[in-house]
């Protein structure tokens, strides 16, 4: 995400930061490349222009001009026009006061509003909320199917209706459904269509007075970019939906849209789509997002899913492994496939401060953990809660197994005894006084 917007704004700031004192010439020069960076990023040219008489009115001012670290300040200024851009705080849906709350997903064709509708239903189902998912796509091809499997992965009952039935009934059906059962929450997956066309646009009229929804979800692709800005402003304008979904977010390096959409259409984006897993939807954070867009990471959104996805028993576990340098091989299995249920680990990575700016280029070779995992479960039970055990022709044997060189196999086993070795310094520092062990994971 917005990894060609970043590279170019840290450029700017990188030498803005390295003059110690600012003129506003200095700072016209940087906005100038500021602006050429949005435009660049397809951000709306009127959107960009204002952002940028924003910043500049703020950093020509004394508090920047006159502060010790001028460059700095400019981009804090940036920074918060950044996120005021955006929305300034995330905006949560909106629950009826009597259950059940609709939630009705609309969008062009081919945004992905099926996929969104899943994984919004996943994301409720976590907090506990009784979802039920509605097939009303009558005209797609194998939309109501697609929707059944996707209901079946995420563990959320979908209502279809027999062949033959109106969308209207269906979801006045599904509602109805929904109240006997005391379902939470009715999420609508309506079928895709064109903003000029006064059918469709007539068919989403009267579902949304048939069944008043709280929320109506306009779901468009980030990688369009001013097309999704445009199509939600027409759509918005016709039925003043309450909130955006941004889909492939995860494929979209330039970000226009995400910069874009709330000035222009006026709504607020509400989840953003990371990746194509059924878990790859995110709620929408301006000042998260402002703060990965400069390089600055996003500290909260990592630790948010490592909670999310590592087991704290199983943490503390292996913590006490590592005290007692019993950790095997077992072990390290366990830990690696919780880090890989978090997500890309360039991703990952590019959520600590720092490393867009250190290492704006970073790509992890995913293949590297299958590389490992097929070495470890080449090895016996034994050979992986005693690695010592492992001999030549051992080390031959698992080459052979895991489709590797023994090389690979001979660098695992000296990293894993490496790190048995630190843990058991670390264990005996702690004992001294001198230092803590943070807990593993």
């Amino acid at each position: 995400m917005f990894e060609m917007l970043t590279e170019r704004l840290n450029g700017v700031f990188k030498t803005l930061r390295s003059r110690g004192r600012l003129s506003e010439s200095n700072i016209d020069d940087a906005m100038r490349e500021v602006r050429r960076a949005l435009l660049e990023a397809d951000v709306n040219y009127k959107v960009a222009r204002s952002f940028i008489a924003r910043v500049k009115e703020r950093a020509i001012g004394r508090e920047v001009l006159k502060s010790i670290t001028p460059g700095q300040q400019v981009v804090k200024v940036v920074h918060d026009e950044l996120i005021a851009l955006m929305g300034n705080q995330n905006a949560a849906l909106q629950f009826a006061e009597s259950p059940p709350s609709v939630i009705m997903m609309v969008g062009l064709q081919g945004a992905g509003k099926t996929t969104a509708a899943a994984k919004l239903a996943r994301l409720l189902a976590a907090e506990n909320k009784k979802t039920l998912l509605v097939a009303a796509d009558i005209y797609r091809p194998a939309a109501i199917d697609q929707l059944c499997v996707l209901g079946e992965q995420v563990g959320v009952p979908v209502h279809r209706a027999p062949e033959g039935t109106g969308p209207v009934d269906i979801c006045i059906q599904a509602v109805d459904r929904a109240q006997n059962e005391n379902s939470d929450v009715v999420i609508l997956d309506t079928a895709g269509r064109l903003h000029v066309d006064d059918e469709r646009m007539d068919e989403v009229f009267r579902i949304r007075e048939a069944v008043s929804p709280s929320e109506i979800l306009f779901v468009c692709d980030a990688m369009t970019g001013q097309d999704a800005v445009s199509s939600a402003s027409a759509f918005y304008e016709k039925l003043k939906f309450s909130g955006v979904i941004l889909t492939r977010m995860d494929s979209d390096t330039r970000g226009g849209a995400a910069l874009s959409i709330r000035e222009v259409a006026g709504v607020p984006i509400k989840y953003i789509g990371v990746s194509e897993k059924i878990d790859g939807l995110e709620v929408f954070h301006p000042d998260r997002m402002a703060s990965r867009i400069l390089g600055m990471g996003d500290v909260v959104t990592l630790v948010e899913k490592a909670q999310a996805t590592i087991d704290t028993e199983q943490a503390r576990k292996v913590e006490q492994k590592l005290r007692s340098a019993s950790f095997t091989f077992d072990d390290f299995l366990e830990q690696m496939a919780q880090i890989r249920q978090m997500g890309p680990l360039d991703q990952l990575m590019k959520m600590i401060p720092g490393v867009s700016k250190s290492m704006p280029d970073l790509q992890m070779d995913e293949k590297a953990f299958s590389h490992i995992e097929a070495i470890i479960y080449s090895m016996t039970p034994a050979e992986r809660d005693k690695p010592h055990i492992i001999n030549g022709s051992r080390r031959k044997r698992i080459a052979n197994g895991s489709g590797r060189s023994i090389q690979d196999v001979n660098k695992l086993l000296k990293q894993f005894s490496m790190m048995q070795k630190m843990m058991k310094r670390m264990s005996r520092m702690e004992k001294q006084g001198k230092m803590a062990i943070p807990m593993f994971g």
